[in-house]
């Protein structure tokens, strides 16, 4: 794949999306640039014949050796800031691509946000419609797991070997494979006959999902600066908000509809992902550096993606199919910490690391990471259990549970667009991402006061807090760790970031989701022991999901209980947040820069 991807790779060094006459030059002339350390670009022009006539060092003496008419192509090098090692002359009669417009800019964007929306939307779009999909299959309750399971441990797992391939190779090629992978998985899985099939068909697509999660961010790096990128972010916080919230509900849409049935669950991706496939064919160009000298880090990429396949192995299934404390946690956790830092030195040794160690270990990266590991804990592990509450504790059908966390997504989307915007015009970061854990922090601290008979006004004002604090930290955060790098480093950087996030919202579900079932049972046998009944032929032992099923007393033990269980879980999400809120304090109140590149 390396070879191919070479192969496709844009050349020479250097291909510089320009040509002389589109800058005003002088026909037949002939230019070269290097592009120093700091920055300060000189240029030189060669003219045949040669400039003749002694040299004026004197003060006040034209030392621009006839450069003044050329400022545009100072400027637009100054701009570029290509290391002078990976710079070249682009090739004759390479074709001119002007910098882009905000309304280009905007032309980009929209095939990528339809990219990210399918791509996030197609992990939560299936989680309505599980129990119509493996009942048609006549799957079990272990493959039900699996199924969820696949598709997190290959999008987690490959989302920073993603990123580092998007620094080596073209992003726009590595973009349309893994459109391709994400399409051609989609139509499989459809088309699945067995839960086996499924299953494997879901892990592909989880290929194809961290790939298009982590190059959409590194795409929009590389087009805008730090600085200009802000009001874009808030386009990717509605994005995932919309497609967070609403999942569910086109899941239950899509399972109750006669004339469409579950499989369209994963074809109604299809024909957007083209769409948006041909619109980024044609809008999309991009600054391309060919590295030809570089080599992947196959044996780092393995071990990495070995490690966190089997630490979220161990998130997955604890707390179910063994203890927390107990020989197979042990071995798990164990193996994983080995093989992970097996891969620590063998990153520490490579020209090339995946994750590139002098980054992380940085402050301000760090910190950024620590906060955003944090916010994906509170955030996917305490707002996943919504509907959980609203249907079980609430009595409330997965349709309208959907609906009532409309202020959830409205609050994110919000958000995050208005401080975008704030964020590129003052070109400060730091009081936006403070402000906004701060917010998350307390919006989940009023959730923890809600129970099976809160009014509802109070649990959108706890979810709209959440929101809120979601939009203003969650990308401002990835702003934060992009403007500390260069652009050759971009993709690892962006793929680190986008992983801890998401291994902090899988190791939330899966702690919080231990504490609600420990509660939840705690509640029903007190509550069932108050009313004389034994939990064991209530219907309330097993599993407590069909409560439709229970009889009308049990029916409201049981709603009771989560609902008031449910509260716990925002409380602990709280405190998690404080860990973001302490590590957003220490990041160094820096400017974001106006340049592409440092």
């Amino acid at each position: 794949m390396a070879s191919f991807l070479r192969s496709r790779s844009p050349g020479p060094a250097v291909l510089l999306s320009m040509d002389a006459l589109s800058l005003g030059c002088v026909p037949g002339a002939r230019y070269s640039c290097a592009v120093g350390k700091i920055a300060q670009c000189a240029c030189m022009v060669k003219s045949s014949p040669s400039r003749t006539g002694p040299r004026t060092d004197s003060p006040g003496a034209d030392t621009s050796y006839g450069l003044s008419q050329y400022g545009p192509l100072v400027r637009t090098f100054r701009r570029l800031r290509v290391s002078a090692a990976d710079t070249a002359a682009a090739p004759a009669g390479a074709p001119a691509a002007a910098p882009m417009d905000h309304r280009h800019v905007l032309r980009v964007l929209s095939g990528l946000l339809i990219v990210l929306f399918v791509a996030m939307i197609s992990s939560t779009v299936v989680s309505v419609a599980l129990p119509q999909i493996i009942g048609s299959l006549d799957g079990t309750q272990s493959q039900y797991t699996w199924v969820v399971t696949a598709t997190l441990l290959a999008s987690t797992a490959s989302t920073p070997i993603w990123g580092k391939l998007a620094d080596l190779f073209s992003k726009k090629l590595l973009l349309q494979i893994s459109i391709g992978i994400f399409v051609v998985s989609s139509v499989a899985c459809g088309f699945a006959q067995s839960t086996e099939q499924l299953i494997a068909f879901r892990a592909v697509q989880g290929l194809g999902m961290g790939a298009l999660q982590v190059l959409v961010q590194v795409i929009i790096a590389a087009m805008i600066s730090p600085k200009e990128r802000g009001r874009y972010n808030g386009y990717l916080g509605g994005v995932m908000a919309v497609a967070t919230v609403g999942g569910p509900l086109l899941g239950g849409f899509i399972t109750d509809a006669s004339w469409l049935g579950w499989r369209w669950c994963f074809f109604i991706a299809v024909p957007f992902t083209l769409l948006a496939s041909v619109m980024l064919a044609r809008t999309l160009h991009l600054v391309e550096v060919r590295r030809p000298d570089t080599k992947v880090d196959y044996l780092g990429a393995s071990l990495i993606a070995a490690g966190v396949s089997l630490l979220l192995l161990w998130v997955t299934f604890v707390g179910g199919d063994f203890d927390w404390i107990s020989w197979q946690s042990g071995l798990m956790v164990g193996g994983s910490v080995v093989i992970l830092g097996a891969a620590v030195l063998v990153e520490g040794r490579v020209k090339e690391p995946v994750v590139p160690l002098h980054v992380v270990r940085r402050r301000d990266p760090a910190l950024a990471i620590v906060a955003s590991l944090a916010v994906g804990m509170a955030m996917f592990g305490g707002a996943v259990f919504l509907g959980q509450y609203f249907q079980i504790g609430r009595g409330y059908s997965p349709t309208e549970a959907g609906l009532l966390t409309i202020p959830l997504m409205a609050g994110v989307l919000v958000s995050s667009t208005v401080a975008g915007r704030l964020v590129s015009r003052t070109g400060k970061v730091k009081p936006f991402i403070v402000a906004g854990v701060v917010v998350l922090a307390l919006g989940f601290l009023g959730l923890s006061f809600i129970d099976h008979e809160t009014s509802l006004v109070m649990v959108s004002l706890g979810m709209l807090g959440v929101g809120v604090g979601v939009g203003m930290s969650m990308q401002n955060l990835v702003l934060v760790l992009q403007n500390t790098v260069p652009l050759s480093e971009i993709g690892a950087a962006s793929g680190a970031i986008t992983f801890f996030r998401s291994l902090g919202g899988t190791m939330g579900v899966s702690v919080l989701g231990a504490v609600l079932a420990h509660q939840v049972s705690t509640k029903i046998t007190d509550g069932l022991a108050k009313l004389g009944i034994d939990p064991a032929a209530s219907g309330a032992g097993g599993s407590t999901l069909n409560v439709a099923a229970m009889p009308p007393q049990v029916q409201d033990v049981v709603r009771a209980a989560y609902g008031d269980a449910t509260g716990h879980i925002f409380l602990i999400s709280a405190g998690i947040a404080v860990i973001g809120v302490i590590a957003s304090l220490f990041l160094t109140p820096t400017e974001l820069r106006d340049s592409v590149d440092l």
